[in-house]
């Protein structure tokens, strides 16, 4: 029961996040775009660090093996494979003016959710990958680490959840459509959790890399589409602030509570 209700917290910070769409009036100031793009930035990092590379190096040590080698290599194939996913699925960056092939025959609403759908597949496994490591009985992962990173998740697709559905309804969208593909975009990561759960106890020996595994494509995410399109533009300061706020509040979580 306990870690149910773990794999859907992040699903509730979405689906939270998605309602701030019956609030809005019109458009989303660009300010609180900003900001709340930067914030996600910053959990994410946080929680690819504390959460997944650190647990990965333990788990290595306490298996014997090199302790950087499946955290380096776990790593470099999470961004390897989020830059595949990221050329096989047609989804919208935001500052994007031109869409070519596919992208064109595809509405931008549906390009929005497979954007932001795309960046909860790596949480998801996040997610799945640390439960699984409590589940097994595994020293370094405890329920209350899976329980921070769940909550970090949570508060990182908050604002995810919002900047899906608030430019919908910019667009003309109505407000109960907007939050429906909104929170919609977040069930891939309970779905992906469970599998990786699955996965996970069926090759214990692999669950350093799949950790490492995890926090590469989170950190992809950041860095492909996170960050570029929170600094274009005017009030880039903010975004950066938002960064320095998310990545404090996720570290402070993950080891107070871890």
């Amino acid at each position: 029961m306990e870690v149910a209700i773990g794999l859907l917290i992040p699903f509730l910070g979405t689906a939270l996040g998605s309602g701030m769409v019956f609030f809005m009036k019109n458009k989303i100031n660009k300010k609180i775009e900003k900001i709340l793009m930067g914030f996600a930035a910053g959990v994410m990092m946080a929680a690819s660090i504390w959460s997944l590379i650190m647990p990965s190096i333990e788990m290595s040590e306490q298996q014997g093996h090199t302790p950087w080698l499946p955290a380096a290599a776990g790593f470099l194939l999470g961004m390897v494979f989020l830059l595949i996913l990221d050329c096989i699925i047609p989804h919208l960056h935001r500052n994007t003016n031109k869409e070519e092939g596919l992208k064109a025959a595809i509405k931008r609403e549906t390009m929005l959710v497979l954007a932001v759908t795309l960046h909860n597949i790596p949480e998801g496994m996040a997610l799945g990958v640390t439960f699984a490591g409590f589940l097994i009985g595994n020293v370094g992962m405890t329920l209350a680490g899976a329980m921070v990173l769940a909550i970090g998740i949570a508060i990182q697709n908050f604002p995810e959840g919002a900047i899906i559905s608030m430019p919908l309804k910019s667009e003309g969208m109505k407000k109960s459509k907007a939050f429906f593909y909104g929170t919609l975009s977040g069930i891939v990561e309970p779905i992906g959790a469970v599998l990786t759960i699955l996965f996970a106890q069926a090759v214990v020996p692999a669950l350093p890399y799949l950790l490492a595994f995890a926090a590469g494509a989170m950190i992809y995410v950041v860095v492909e589409e996170l960050i570029p399109e929170s600094q274009a533009g005017a009030h880039s300061n903010l975004a950066t602030m938002g960064v320095a706020v998310g990545f404090a509040l996720m570290m402070v979580l993950d080891i107070a509570l871890g």
